[in-house]
């Protein structure tokens, strides 16, 4: 069976998680604590445990949400949820999550599915209720009688960096809803799983596309995933030997959910309006290409046709003939449409947020970057599987993530300073390829580099990018472990009882 189609695995001791040796120490020491701070806050220990890791995208960046497929792999940082359901004889029907890191408070809501999130409050403790609802609204979808809400305690430890990229948030809706599923002695099959944490995850407001969650309940120990979409299937990625990547943050905090409407679902809307002025300029009516183009690859196909028509394979050349290289207003994109952007959107809130604050839409660049960052995966997995050396493996695969980079930064202008200036030190110190990945606006870069020059290779960045912000107070020494590390693909979602 295909291990999407699996269930969560339940385990009952660390070892099938974290391996051996000092992951398993710090894994036993860090579930220790955790029990200790649940008895602490809530008197009693926790039933069950759920961890789901953190990841970082390796190549093809902000085409999931565009029905594209992304190639990550998990990193060994997670976030384990803690968890108890209150007895019968327990009053109070209320959610209470605490957290061992004590910058976090306690936060509390009521034991209500249909509560709504307010998203001008933005709180640690939404993203638990976005697991929390995601779970009633699927329970309810498929027939499944839960019975009445009851209270619940909860305990968060999360290590994933939060604003890193490396999807903090991502990691603790999925830990958050398969703990939720495991205290009512439910589980589905992982591509389910990874379906509905998505959807839950649009309840903080931002339109994620799915590769974080996927590759977090999916993930296998030693393999990258490639991932696909519409229907989810992940497909294992051996990675060469004798290279490694390194994952560095810029210190420049990615706020995805704060700063969606100018960033992160701005780029979403640009994508869509991209998608059906390119249907209406190859022959969709309008009102057609309003009511069925939602992403760029819902147009893909009518691209390639125009590329063959000039000799092309490429749906790149599409975008070159038909969109122009300027940014179009709104009132550029209503008269291709006949339609008011807001009627167009009318059914999404954050897209009409989106509207309010753009003004203007960079639909060529937008595309162009889309087009040509899918195809970087599939060469990227090819040359995986092919005949090439090692050598020349690595060195081809670090080619395609610089050109990543690039389109991520000047195409889809999701980089920052920061990231630039990491990028560069990566280059400059030997890795063969490096890039920035997840959402962007900061966050993380991801190097590869040869084994071998691993640790040179985090010393000099140390000392040419983090030891300036050290002396500088932004960050503090003892915490260079949390913002440069290296990272083999580790496992993905689990439940733990013992």
């Amino acid at each position: 069976m295909a291990h999407e189609e699996l269930p969560v695995p339940i385990y009952s001791s660390l070892e099938p998680v974290y391996g051996e040796g000092s992951p398993l120490e710090e894994a036993q020491i860090r579930f220790q604590t955790l029990k200790a701070k649940f008895v602490e806050l809530f008197g009693q220990e926790p039933e069950l445990y759920a961890r789901s890791p953190g990841r970082v995208n390796l190549i093809g960046e902000h085409i999931d949400y565009e029905g594209y497929s992304v190639l990550p792999m998990a990193i060994r940082h997670d976030t384990i949820v803690a968890i108890r359901k209150h007895d019968a004889g327990e009053p109070q029907k209320v959610l209470r999550i605490g957290n061992v890191n004590g910058k976090y408070s306690m936060c509390t809501y009521p034991a209500d599915p249909n509560q709504a999130i307010d998203l001008k409050n933005h709180k640690w403790g939404h993203y638990f209720i976005c697991g929390y609802k995601g779970f009633y609204e699927f329970a309810k979808s498929k027939g499944i009688d839960v019975g009445v809400p009851f209270g619940l305690d909860v305990v968060v430890d999360g290590i994933v960096p939060t604003g890193s990229g490396l999807s903090s948030s991502a990691a603790f809706v999925c830990s958050a809803t398969i703990a939720i599923m495991a205290v009512f002695s439910k589980n589905f099959p992982k591509k389910e799983i990874a379906q509905l944490t998505c959807e839950c995850e649009r309840h903080i407001g931002t339109q994620s596309g799915g590769m974080d969650q996927a590759i977090s309940v999916m993930a296998k120990t030693g393999f990258a995933e490639l991932i696909d979409f519409n229907p989810i299937r992940a497909s294992d990625v051996q990675l060469p030997a004798g290279g490694t990547f390194v994952i560095a943050h810029s210190l420049a905090e990615s706020q995805k959910a704060v700063t969606a409407a100018t960033n992160y679902n701005n780029r979403v809307v640009e994508c869509r309006l991209a998608a059906i002025v390119l249907a209406i300029k190859l022959g969709m009516k309008p009102a057609e290409a309003i009511s069925n183009v939602k992403t760029l690859s819902d147009v893909e196909g009518m691209c390639v046709k125009f590329a063959d028509s000039h000799g092309y394979s490429d749906p790149g050349v599409a975008v070159k003939e038909l969109l122009k290289e300027e940014p179009y207003t709104a009132e550029d994109v209503e008269k291709v449409t006949g339609e008011s952007l807001t009627t167009i959107f009318a059914d999404s809130p954050t897209s009409l947020d989106v509207l309010r604050a753009a003004k203007h839409f960079k639909l060529f660049q937008r595309a162009s970057h889309v087009y040509s960052e899918a195809k970087r995966v599939h060469v990227f997995r090819d040359t995986v599987l092919s005949k090439l050396s090692d050598e020349d493996m690595l060195k081809k695969l670090g080619d395609l993530m610089n050109e990543s980079h690039y389109s991520c930064s000047v195409l889809y202008e999701c980089s920052c300073p920061e990231l630039e200036e990491l990028v560069k030190i990566c280059r400059d110190n030997g890795a063969l390829g490096a890039r920035l990945t997840g959402a962007g606006w900061g966050g993380c870069a991801v190097a590869l580099v040869k084994e071998s020059l691993v640790p040179q290779f985090i010393l000099n960045l140390k000392e040419k990018f983090y030891h300036l912000r050290i002396d500088r107070g932004v960050i503090n020494k003892n915490d260079l472990g949390l913002y440069v590390f290296a990272s083999k693909p580790s496992s993905g979602a689990a439940v733990l009882k013992f």
